[in-house]
């Protein structure tokens, strides 16, 4: 027969074990209820950066669209004023 005094430390020491398990299986839980908190915060910061990079491509794109029509109509005027000043050359000339 075990002693009393062997079966109550036994008991104690398996408790102890026991409340050190569920002490961090409640410390575990709320890791990761954290970590899920700072990963959806994580992805919704993702989806913001990736639809304000689509946004700044799109004015990427409008802005080049722009610089190309001035740069053309620049073309334009530059070829106008060499045939002006080309006319009054040839009114100097006369």
């Amino acid at each position: 027969m075990v002693p009393l005094f062997e079966e109550t430390d036994s008991l104690h020491g398996l408790e102890d074990r026991i409340l050190k398990a569920v002490g961090l299986l409640t410390k575990l839980k709320e890791d990761n209820r954290s970590l899920q908190e700072q990963l959806t915060a994580a992805l919704a910061g993702e989806r913001k950066a990736l639809a304000e990079l689509e946004s700044v491509k799109a004015n990427t794109s409008s802005a080049d669209k722009e610089l190309e029509l001035l740069r053309t109509e620049r073309k334009h005027v530059k070829n106008r004023i060499e045939k002006l000043l080309g006319q009054m050359d040839h009114l100097a000339e006369s």
